[in-house]
């Protein structure tokens, strides 16, 4: 207890403002849950592993820290399901998708560097400076928590064009409140009725072997009939009636769906919800979906293990970088730069005075984590692979786009990739790995007359068309396809 009152000037009570390292390691991918946990400065607030904490101890000479480990907690019986169904298309809300992740017992200690003195937390004999600084950090918004969006929601409905308008066909059509049935085919669910003359129609074909047989939509190229109601989820909940704009393309709103309806002699308020929507369909499939069906079809894909196998888990929308960086770390020039010529030490050594806001060390900490095989090892959860959160911090700060959990083009990334590495290494050729990527394309025009000119320019990349008759699964690819169509009608 007196070394840690020696060193109490070095302590700091978090303020809001503060980013709080506290979820992964700021040169590594060690979290609280590695073997040895995690350690967060108490003047800095970076967090560190085991094998790392040392050397901020050396660089910064802050010797307080808040040992943080969890340990898992045995699990029940598993399902193949969620124990709680989402209702929302949405992540990290009620009723949306959480990250189904384990529960954690989790434990705190005070470590004093460098001999690791440990002293128990909570406990009344602490200094009380210590006591609130260590509960704000252990109450506060970790840094990551704070960096990515909290959630993700699918956008909202919009008003259709074609609803406050809408001519409906004086045509004597009454619909029953039950029995229906396809106009053109034997199908009994997933039917939509056609909210201008009021055909009744199935929907659109699944090459799951869901769905319809395309009558509704063969109607509307047919008749050009905008808006279509599925059936099955009308109720006295109005709202959440499933409406369709072919002409828009997407499932909107319909202020007066009760007049439209009733056009056809549907009472909503009579009627019970029996089938899902198409937002709730595409919660279903993505909660059960079997993804090995749209990958090589007919193979048992075999996990593989060790340096250089070490997946990226995505982060929302991230498989754009993730695919872009499996592809920079597999290529000589990024390998030797960061990984075999660069330890994380080394990085850390030169990096600014917050690491996890440094390109060049969050690149290394990257290529370590993928190439060194740490993380990369069989278990009996499996391979979980590596968050990096860190480094998209960092190659997206400012840029609206990647910055953003929305879907990117993998292209544009790789040339903002390009432009942020050469950037970090101006005018030393020796410590660019860009430079291995530049090759010069010869462009040849020739003229009817016979003459012909050439130009040459400097470039990083090549388009390479493939036909899809060349694809060595074009079965799986285009159920990838289809699945991309999955959920309109």
């Amino acid at each position: 207890m007196d070394l840690l009152r020696a060193n109490l000037h070095k302590v700091r009570i978090p303020e809001p403002t503060n980013r709080i390292h506290k979820d992964e390691c700021c040169v590594s991918f060690d979290t609280p849950r590695s073997e040895g946990g995690l350690y967060v400065d108490m003047n800095s607030f970076l967090g560190f592993g085991r094998e790392h904490v040392a050397w901020n101890f050396e660089k910064s000479e802050n010797p307080v820290y808040l040992h943080i480990v969890q340990r898992r907690k045995p699990e029940p019986d598993e399902t193949d399901r969620p124990l709680k169904k989402p209702t929302l298309l949405a992540i990290g809300v009620e009723g949306g998708f959480g990250e189904q992740e384990p529960e954690y017992d989790v434990t705190y200690e005070i470590v004093i560097l460098p001999e690791f003195v440990s002293l128990p937390f909570p406990s009344v004999d602490l200094p009380e400076k210590v006591r609130l600084a260590v509960d704000k950090v252990i109450l506060a918004e970790s840094a990551d928590r704070k960096q990515q969006l909290a959630s993700w929601v699918a956008d909202k409905k919009i008003i259709s064009a074609h609803a406050m308008d809408l001519q409906q066909l004086d045509n004597g059509v009454i619909v029953p409140p039950t029995g229906w049935k396809c106009s053109k085919c034997d199908k009994t669910e997933n039917l939509w009725l056609n909210l201008t003359d009021g055909m009744i129609l199935c929907g659109r074909w699944v090459w799951d072997g869901t769905g319809g047989n395309n009558h509704a939509v063969e109607h509307y190229q047919q008749t050009k009939y905008p808006l279509a109601v599925k059936l099955g989820t009308i109720s006295a909940d109005l709202e959440g009636a499933d409406v369709y704009s072919y002409p828009e393309d997407d499932s909107v709103e319909d202020p007066i769906l009760a007049q439209h309806l009733s056009h056809f002699g549907i009472d909503f308020s009579s009627l019970q919800k029996t089938e899902m929507t198409t937002a709730e369909r595409e919660l279903d499939h993505n909660t059960n979906f079997d993804w090995n069906r749209i990958q090589e079809s007919g193979k048992d894909a075999e996990p593989l293990y060790g340096p250089g196998y070490t997946g990226l888990v995505n982060l929302g929308n991230s498989c754009y970088m993730a695919s872009v960086m499996q592809v920079m770390f597999s290529t000589h020039p990024f390998i030797s730069r960061y990984f075999e010529k660069q330890s994380l030490k080394a990085a850390f050594a030169i990096s600014q005075a917050d690491p996890t806001l440094d390109l060049n060390m969050q690149m290394t900490k990257l290529a370590h984590g993928m190439l060194s095989g740490k993380y990369s090892a069989p278990s009996q959860e499996g391979q979980e692979g590596i968050r990096p959160r860190m480094f998209k911090s960092v190659i997206a700060a400012s840029h609206p786009e990647f910055s953003s959990m929305r879907q990117q083009d993998a292209l544009e990334f790789y040339h903002h990739l390009i432009d942020k590495v050469e950037q970090a290494n101006p005018g030393n050729h020796e410590l660019n790995p860009c430079t291995g990527f530049k090759f010069i394309i010869e462009e040849r025009v020739q003229c009817p007359s016979g003459k012909v000119s050439y130009n040459q320019h400097c470039d990083n990349f090549l388009t390479l068309s493939i036909p899809l008759h060349e694809a060595t699964n074009k079965g799986g690819f285009e159920k990838l396809l289809f699945f991309c169509f999955l959920y309109r009608i």
